[in-house]
């Protein structure tokens, strides 16, 4: 960015209208300005000034009921334990708020605003949109004023990435105002961690948009998003009505900002469904392999386990179904059924990425469960072998360090098994080459 585009952004703080007065409270909407009547809002008054408020309502996305098991899921934390009034509030939809921000910028910090707040809410079986827009900063105090009261009525936030950025920057703009608290809240679900869990495997990008097009298929909800404007562009379309420039952008950001809110909620849906129904037909096998990796996390492991077994039968692209064997190995360990483990980490010798732990492990289960030292101490051999063929330092070039401990700890392995060997059988046949022991094991 050149120094006059700087100084430019810096002028753009400045405020370019008179300060409202303080006014008292008051529902009763005022006449507004031409930004006003082009977003379609009213100009409201608080405490400490006015603002706009461009309210809407939509009969899609459906109020989705919260299942009391998607709520543990979401909400489990292994250091924290919910209070009654916490659960109470999770459990009752009337008191949830989904939210996200339009800013100044998206690195954050004390110099960013939120120059448009968006809430939404179930209502009437459908969705109620509520946005805040500041015509100026000096409008600040009073759009803060306005969220801390529907916060406080519904304390329960639903956003996406907002953990991270929107409520922090928010709870910033609420220190900084000196006269307005930050809301407490009752709860605060983030969508992006699950739904980076369940589709980043299958789509890679799990952007909001990218979620609604490929995963809640946006055109059976009712919306569409061909003329979206760019989030890029957002900061530079406010910055430009401030230096006096054409509002008619703004009318492009309101609408990005009501269907981010719109595709919130339907994520919301989709996402309870996901963790608390049984039935999961004609869903994509990476998909359910994600939702096993998501669960097991949580520490579902009957569940997580299930669903595993069917994304292998819905089907897996190669690296992600060795992935989902080796899971599958690990949980039927976890459980006691070594020899089911057995078998899954045979399936993997063959394979690039668990090749030598599954040799190990074979190695152990042979040791310890059936008591078979030489078999134990070929598959050993083969691990080594497979060690040292170098293909895992051609895959890995930073990991020297943790092959070298791996090595160490397999060569310890076979002294030991060999000590054991020639104690029980002193005559035994000269050792068996690593070729040869590789090509009878696999």
């Amino acid at each position: 960015m050149s120094t006059s585009d700087k100084f430019a952004r810096l002028s753009a703080l400045k405020p370019v209208r008179s300060a409202a007065p303080l006014a008292e409270p008051s529902n009763e909407p005022m006449q507004g300005d031409e930004v006003t009547q082009l977003l379609g809002g009213l100009c409201q008054k608080t405490k400490y000034g006015q603002h706009l408020t461009i309210r809407n309502w939509y009969s899609s996305p459906e109020f989705s009921e919260p299942a009391p098991a998607a709520l543990d899921l979401l909400t489990r934390n292994k250091d924290e334990t919910l209070s009654r009034k916490t659960r109470a509030a999770l459990e009752n939809p009337e008191r949830w708020l989904f939210l996200d921000t339009e800013t100044t910028g998206l690195a954050g910090g004390t110099g960013t605003y939120a120059f448009l707040t968006g809430i939404a809410w179930w209502d009437a079986g459908g969705l109620q949109v509520e946005q805040f827009f500041m015509r100026d900063f000096t409008e600040e105090h009073s759009v803060l004023c306005e969220l801390a009261a529907r916060i406080a009525e519904r304390p329960v936030l639903v956003t996406y990435n907002g953990k991270t950025f929107d409520w922090p920057l928010l709870e910033s703009r609420f220190t900084m105002t000196r006269r307005i608290p930050a809301p407490k809240l009752a709860a605060h679900l983030d969508l992006l961690h699950p739904a980076r869990a369940l589709w980043k495997l299958r789509l890679g990008s799990v952007r909001l948009t990218d979620l609604e097009r490929q995963v809640l298929d946006a055109e059976r909800l009712g919306w569409r998003r061909e003329d979206d404007v760019a989030s890029a562009l957002i900061p530079q379309f406010y910055f430009d009505y401030l230096r006096g420039g054409s509002a008619a952008p703004l009318a492009g950001v309101v609408r990005h900002n009501q269907m981010d809110l719109r595709g919130l909620a339907a994520l919301f849906g989709k996402i309870n469904t996901l963790l608390s129904t049984e039935v999961l037909a004609e869903t994509d096998g990476r998909d359910l392999f994600g939702l096993s990796r998501f669960l097991h996390r949580r520490g579902e492991s009957p569940k997580a386990e299930k669903i595993c077994v069917k994304a292998l039968e819905a089907g897996l692209p190669a690296e992600h179904r060795q992935q989902a064997s080796r899971d599958l190995a690990l949980m039927a360990k976890r459980r006691g059924d070594h020899a089911a483990a057995a078998e899954l980490w045979k399936s993997l010798l063959q394979g690039n990425q668990s090749a030598i732990e599954a040799c190990e492990q074979l190695a152990i289960y042979f040791e310890r469960r059936e008591k078979n030292i030489e078999l134990a101490a070929e598959y050993v051999q083969l691990g080594l072998a497979k060690l040292r063929s170098g293909g895992q330092r051609l895959r890995d070039p930073f990991a020297e360090a943790r092959i070298l401990r791996r090595e160490n700890s397999l060569l310890r392995r076979l002294a030991r098994l060999e000590q054991r060997l020639a104690t029980s059988r002193p005559q035994l046949q000269p050792e068996r080459s690593t070729a040869a022991t590789a090509g009878r094991l696999l």
